[in-house]
């Protein structure tokens, strides 16, 4: 028997940090890199250019390999359609995957499954868009329902006045999603992973701290979380992979409403390894990309239990500070139990280019350890 051939379109951070679960497992990475300068050429052997929009690229990458899977969610649907009726392994399989890549589809599904949602609405014009403001209250939120990433490809509208400003999206796409803005506490995430035989496990559910549209820090198990609205969490996460047919990781990730319905309403969907589950490298039994590469080949999933009582991510982004490694020595000596991820990217202001994991003691209290972790993720990004 050989081992497996995997092959997965894109070559950013997601893929890079799959190389080292692959190289463990015996299992052989493929890459379809955008550009020679991604993150994932350094890290994987076989990482040919191409463009991942064009069918026949899409095609020559697949010839070989044992199942295709994704570095991000923007595969044309109807390419990966036709590579699954030539006898290609797709994993996540298209019907599921456009959930992920198209908001008012992940909102109806939602809707139809009986979970949590904000209010929310198709429109395709400014007329409609106050008719929801008016209807729901402003502010409303107003999404572009494809290719939209941190905090890109969302408008905040507080009055009719502001809608009417909004109506060139409308010539970029059309309808746009219309959302009530949402009072929520918090941001969590509820990571799970399944195979294409139905097995399924969740890792705890921790907070997401975003900055300026930016995922900055994670904290898992989500501090003060009641277990009831973490339990019901996991269940949704873990129905919406069972009945879209999810495989590999999917993360939810979630408003806390402390006093509405179920304590949490829906915010997105991303079928694939997830910054919010980063912490699970070093944090947990079974790191997200390990367990992303074992389900999309429908193998036996690893345990999810965290290692430690509080684990804490931090991002770096690129500041003014070039040379990154130039802060090695100072960072890894301020903090022994660090764990530092470097992306392999240039650097560019705001840009994200790695992040840093710390597992606490029983003895530690959380203040303690996003102390620690942002004290080495800040030395890595401005040097020493």
């Amino acid at each position: 028997m050989t081992f497996p051939v995997i092959g997965v379109v894109g070559g950013g951070q997601l893929a890079r940090m799959m190389a080292p679960a692959a190289v463990a497992l015996g299992f052989h990475l493929h890459v379809l890199a955008e550009a020679e300068d991604v993150s994932a050429v350094d890290a994987v052997a076989q990482s040919p250019v191409g463009d991942y929009q064009d069918l026949d690229t899409l095609r020559a990458f697949a010839r070989g390999v044992d199942v295709l899977t994704f570095d991000h969610e923007h595969v044309p649907n109807e390419h990966l359609q036709t590579l699954i009726a030539e006898g290609v392994n797709v994993q996540p399989r298209p019907d599921a995957l456009v959930n992920a890549q198209d908001k008012l589809v992940m909102r109806a599904a939602i809707e139809k499954l009986g979970l949590p949602n904000p209010l929310w609405a198709a429109v395709a014009s400014v007329a409609e868009i106050t008719a929801f403001g008016d209807s729901n209250g402003w502010p409303v939120v107003l999404k572009m329902p494809r290719g939209g990433y941190d905090g890109k490809g969302v408008k905040v509208l507080r009055s009719d006045a502001e809608a009417a400003g909004a109506a060139d999206w409308f010539d970029a796409m059309s309808p746009l999603l219309a959302e009530e803005m949402v009072p929520f506490s918090r941001e969590l995430s509820a990571l799970v992973a399944r195979t294409p035989s139905g097995e399924a496990r969740a890792w705890p559910v921790a907070e997401s701290i975003q900055v300026a549209g930016v995922c900055d820090e994670v904290i898992a198990p989500a501090p003060g979380l009641p277990a009831s609205v973490a339990e019901q969490a996991q269940s949704a996460a873990l129905r919406i992979a069972s009945e879209l047919g999810v495989t590999g990781v999917m993360a939810a990730e979630l408003f806390e409403t402390p006093g509405r319905g179920a304590g949490y309403l829906i915010n997105e969907l991303a079928m694939r390894p997830h910054n919010t589950g980063h912490w699970t490298m070093d944090g947990a039994v079974t790191g997200q990309f390990e367990q992303h590469l074992r389900a999309v080949l429908d193998l036996p999933l690893g345990s999810t239990a965290a290692l430690g009582s509080i684990v804490v991510m931090k991002n770096f982004l690129g500041g003014s500070n070039q040379d990154l490694f130039s802060g090695y020595r100072a960072a890894l000596a301020a903090e022994p139990t660090v764990k530092v991820h470097s992306y392999g990217k240039s650097v560019r202001p705001g840009r994200k280019i790695g992040h840093v994991n710390v597992i606490g003691s029983p003895d530690d209290d959380v203040a303690a350890v996003r102390a620690r972790a942002t004290t080495v993720a800040n030395i890595i990004r401005d040097g020493q």
